[in-house]
Parts: C-alpha cells; sequence; structure tokens
C-alpha cells in the first residue's frame, strides 16, 4: 500500500521503542520498502481499528419475529438459499 500516490501526508514526530525500531528496519529491509511506509502502515492500520462509523455494519434488516434464530433454523435458510443459487444458475 503506497500512500504517497494518492493522498497528501502531513509530517508528524513520535517517540517509539529502540526495539520496534529495529524489527521495522529490518521488516523494510526484507520486503525492500522504507521504514517510513511500514510506520504509515502501522498508523493507518490503528487509525482503521479505532475508526467509529457512521454507518453499521449491517445496514440491511430483515422481515421476522425479532428473536435470535435457532441454529436449524439458520441451517434450514441457507440451505434454501443455496439450493435456490444452484437452481437459477442449472441451464434449461
Amino acid at each position: 500500500m503506497t500512500y504517497s500516490w494518492y493522498m497528501s501526508m502531513k509530517r508528524t514526530n513520535v517517540y517509539a521503542d529502540p526495539e520496534d525500531l529495529a524489527i521495522i528496519k529490518e521488516a523494510a529491509a526484507r520486503r525492500g520498502i522504507s521504514e517510513a511506509e511500514i510506520i504509515r502502515q502501522g498508523i493507518h492500520l490503528a487509525a482503521m481499528a479505532n475508526r467509529v462509523w457512521d454507518e453499521p455494519l449491517f445496514s440491511r434488516t430483515f422481515s421476522g419475529p425479532g428473536r435470535t434464530p435457532s441454529k436449524e433454523a439458520v441451517r434450514d435458510t441457507v440451505a434454501d438459499a443455496a439450493q435456490r443459487e444452484c437452481e437459477s444458475e442449472t441451464p434449461s
């Protein structure tokens, strides 16, 4: 993931554990990328892990009784959907 091609960047200073920096230096050499790129990737992962999303992950709603279905009901529903999909893909 190379960020410099599609977004502007802002410089910042951080303090890091020397052991972490040594691991980053070794990984950068092994992967053939800059240490800064590894640090940018780490910052991006940390930002995404702490992001508060505006929309819920599952925005679709389903009609039903409003209670958790049993394992059997889920299995049967998935099996029915898979069967319908297989039938629709079969040439007539």
